[in-house]
Parts: structure tokens; sequence; C-alpha cells
């Protein structure tokens, strides 16, 4: 008989799809990348995307795992998927979108939503809280489809995340992962489960019970690959689909991280610093934690929403030379950006970054922008891309302090993934502006790997979390830092970069006022 030994994992992110193919010691056996362009936009602002793109891609991303990389597919043991988050898709009682599906990206709002009533209205005006619930009512998608499209809000059969979508279309059932729920949704964080009849959310939101797929924890059985999705993409019918976790979470436990004290980067689209927690602790005041890939764990995270986009940004407006260079090699932009600022020396002569180009949740405020500061006739292309990496890694650090307050739990060391992981130039960056070891996890598809991991111990090839963790990841590169840079790092974040956001935030503030952008 032959040895179900592999594992298949669906990783949809906001530029890319990937099908990739796992061992039980965490080592790739292929995989297979489409790339695409995010989303479109037909007002500013506004992020959406088919969602029949994302599942033709899926489809030929593993047929591509089977006639390219010459994978058996009698070998499968199970599949998962994780996703990109807060991207929600309308879908009828036949499960067919009836919309463009709405990113997280997307920066629309609903204006004016009804406050919420009753004994909660009370309890938020005496507490101070209606503001704070007002603006979670003003960013759900929901409140937006039901006052601007009440035709689509009405037909609506389900209202799902991107992960429940592609979960309907493996399987047919409308089911979804606990650790995928990180949106504006009914979702209690700390019960890590729909919110009970009596919760706020119910009135501050236009969605019904019904409307919402069935939770499953990660590890747990999702359902079953159905004959259509097998036609189509041909993973076996009947292969086991287990639910793994959004993919910042699946990060996290592929790069090794699983308590308090090892900060989990990620400099991919969004940029984020996260820790593992056995207990419901808010990195911001009133900012939940998020589910957790491990069950009945929380992930503490702090985001900057344009995180290693900006690369993407900078390589798009100004890197013109590099791409064209770069694709006459067969190489990445992105190993030519490195190579432009290797000689240009740490804080960039003065040129300081702060990376708020999409304000984030709550801190900073809706009113944020990104700035550049200290120009001189000096500065080049390559020090605004320097300031970059300095800048990410800056506000990274200031999440950290915020976790380490909240948790009172030093972070010890710093596990990297996402884009910014194969940059050594970022890697450094990090260690020195943390003063902390800087390590790459021994596989760049982190989040892949954390899917598969969820799928291993939910069919019991491992026997729990910490034995699979143990057995499917390892520390590859570590970057120590380096005390000269450190000293330089630590005197500009304290006496300028902690300082910025605070002056600015008055002229961001007027901006808003007289240009409207954003609302």
């Amino acid at each position: 008989m032959t040895t179900k030994d592999l594992l298949l994992t669906i990783d949809n992110g906001t530029q890319s799809l990937k099908a990739m193919a796992f061992d039980l010691s965490g080592r790739m056996q292929a995989i297979v990348k489409i790339p695409f362009t995010p989303y479109f936009s037909e007002k500013p602002g506004w992020a959406e995307q088919d969602p029949e793109m994302y599942w033709e891609l899926l489809g030929r991303a593993c047929q591509g795992l089977w006639s390219e990389r010459k994978i058996e597919r009698k070998r499968l043991a199970g599949v998962s998927v994780t996703t990109q988050r807060g991207t929600v898709i309308n879908v009828d009682k036949n499960g067919r979108p009836l919309r463009p599906a709405i990113l997280w990206l997307d920066q629309r709002k609903a204006i004016n939503p009804p406050p919420v009533g009753g004994l909660w209205g009370l309890l938020f005006k005496v507490t101070g809280l209606s503001r704070t619930v007002a603006y979670f009512q003003q960013e759900a998608e929901a409140n937006w489809l039901q006052t601007h499209q009440p035709e689509i809000w009405k037909k609506t059969h389900k209202y799902l995340l991107l992960s429940g979508y592609l979960t309907y279309r493996l399987t047919g059932e409308f089911s979804d992962s606990v650790g995928c729920q990180v949106a504006y949704l009914p979702f209690d964080y700390k019960r890590l489960a729909w919110a009970g009849n009596s919760d706020w959310k119910w009135r501050a939101l236009p969605v019904d019970p019904d409307m919402l797929p069935r939770l499953i924890h990660p590890g747990g059985r999702l359902g079953l690959v159905s004959a259509t999705a097998a036609r189509h993409t041909g993973i076996p019918e009947g292969l086991p689909v287990i639910a793994a976790a959004a993919d910042k979470a699946c990060e996290v436990i592929g790069s090794g991280s699983m308590d308090a004290q090892t900060g989990c980067i990620s400099y991919g689209t969004t940029a984020t610093i996260n820790v593992t927690h056995n207990r419901y602790v808010e990195p911001i005041s009133l900012i939940p934690p998020y589910p957790s890939a491990i069950p009945g764990h929380h992930s503490l995270e702090v985001q900057i929403f344009r995180g290693y986009w900006m690369v993407s940004w900078f390589k798009n407006e100004f890197g013109h030379k590099e791409k064209q260079k770069a694709q006459n090699l067969g190489v990445d932009a992105e190993a030519l950006f490195d190579r432009l600022i290797d000689d240009i020396a740490p804080g960039c002569m003065g040129l300081m970054l702060q990376p708020y180009w999409t304000p984030g949740i709550k801190m900073p405020g809706p009113e944020a922008k990104g700035s550049i500061i200290g120009f001189g006739d000096i500065h080049s292309r390559g020090h605004v891309y320097r300031a970059i990496l300095e800048g990410l890694a800056y506000a990274l650090r200031e999440g950290k302090e915020r976790i380490e307050k909240r948790t009172k739990t030093p972070i010890r060391q710093l596990r990297i993934s996402g884009g910014g992981s194969q940059s050594r130039n970022a890697m450094q960056v990090t260690a020195d502006v943390f003063n902390l070891p800087a390590s790459r996890p021994h596989i760049y598809e982190t989040s892949g790997l954390g899917a598969a991991i969820n799928t291993a111990v939910g069919l019991n090839l491992h026997p729990d979390y910490p034995a699979a963790i143990a057995a499917m990841t390892r520390i590859g590169d570590t970057f120590e830092p380096i005390a000269e840079n450190q000293r330089l790092y630590d005197t500009l974040y304290r006496r300028i970069y902690q300082k910025m956001y605070a002056r600015l935030k008055p002229l961001y503030e007027e901006i808003r006022e007289i240009t409207g952008y954003p609302q």
C-alpha cells in the first residue's frame, strides 16, 4: 500500500495563490505559485476581486503539482487552506458569489450607521465606548453593503470569509475554521466562537446567525473533497479537508513560535508582530487578540497595514531600472534593491520614514498618513528604500513594546517570515533596531507550513502541536545585532521616530479636513 505521507496546503494570499506539498518533517516537496493583480478599484480606496478568480487559480495551481511537479496524489493524507484575512464574499443559496469580494485593503466606510441602542447603548455611553463601537460599525463591510447595495444583501444566503468560500468550493459545505475569523463579524474573540445571543455585535451588524458558516477549531475536519472539486483541482475525491487558520496565524506556528517570549515578525503585504498566548490579552486596549492556529490559544498582534507592500510600491513607482535588469537576469528585483542599499549607512543619513501609507486599527488613528522627513541633497532612491526597511522595523518595535507591556513578558528572540525575510539587509536592520537575534525559519513558506502542521495534528500524524512544531520547523540563518548600529537606531527611535506621529497628527487631521481623504 502507498504511504499517505504528504500534506497538501493551499495558501491564497493577497498577491498570489500557492499550492504546496509538505512531508511530515516539514520539507517542501513541491510548490506551484501563481501571481495575480491583488485587486481592482472602481473608486478611490476600494479594493475588490472576483471570487471566481481565486477558485480558478486554486485549480490551476493544484493541477500544476500533479502535471509539472509530479506529486503523486495517492500519497496525500489531507488538505488545508490558509488565506488572507478579512476578505468577505456574499453568496446565494447555490454558493455563487453575488458581487466581487471586498478585500481587507478596502477603505470604504459605512457613514453614520444607526447606533447600538438599549442597555448596550446606555452601557457604552457610561463607559465612554460609544466611539469605539461606532468605529467598528463604520468599518464593517456588512453595514456598507446593507446601506449601498440592499438588493445584494437581501439575496445573501451566506456571508463568508475567503477561507470559508474556498472551503465551500472544496467540500460543498458552509464551514470555516475558528482560526480564520479575523474580520468585522459577530465573533467572540475571548470564547473563540460566534458571539452569544445577547452580544452587542448582533445589534451593531445586519448579520443573522444563519448567514454564517459552521465553525471548526484548527485541526478539526471541515469536510471531504467533493467530486466537483476533484474534477476541477485533481485532488482525490474524499480527501479530508482539515481546518487550518488565517495566513498570519499559520506563519506563527510555521516559524516555530508558540509562546510569549518568541516574537514572530511577518514582512508580508501587511507587516505584523505576533506572540502566542494561552490567555486572552488585548495587545492594544479594546483590540482583541486574534485566534491562534493552536486551538484554545490567542495570537497577540500589532500590524502595519501597508507592510512589505511598500516594497512593491517602491518597485512599481521608482524601481523600473531594477525591474528591467532583474527580468533580463532572471532574478527577483528585490535582490537588486538589496544591492542598491549595501553601501548606504544605517540611519539613512537622517532620512526617517513613518510607514502609515494606510491607517491602522485604532493605533495609529484613522487620520494617519505616511511621512518621510529629513531629506537632503545627498539622498537617493536607495536611501528611500532603506528608510522603508528601517521605518517598518521601528513601527514593529513599537508594537513589540506594546505587547510586552500588556503581557508583562519580555520578547527574547525573533522569527522573521514573509517576503522581507529573504532580504539580508531587512534581517540585519530588524536585529539592530530590536537589539535581538533575528532568525529566518528553515523555509520561506511558513504560512503554508503552518497549515500543514494543522493537518498533521488533525490527522494524528503527529500527536500534538509541540511535537509537530518540533518535528516540522527549524531555524535557518540568524542575524545578531551589531552594537554600533543598535546604538544609532535606538537613539533615532527614541528621540525621533517615537515623536513623529504625535507631532504630525494635527497636520494629518487638517489634511483630512481639507481634502476629505481618508474619510
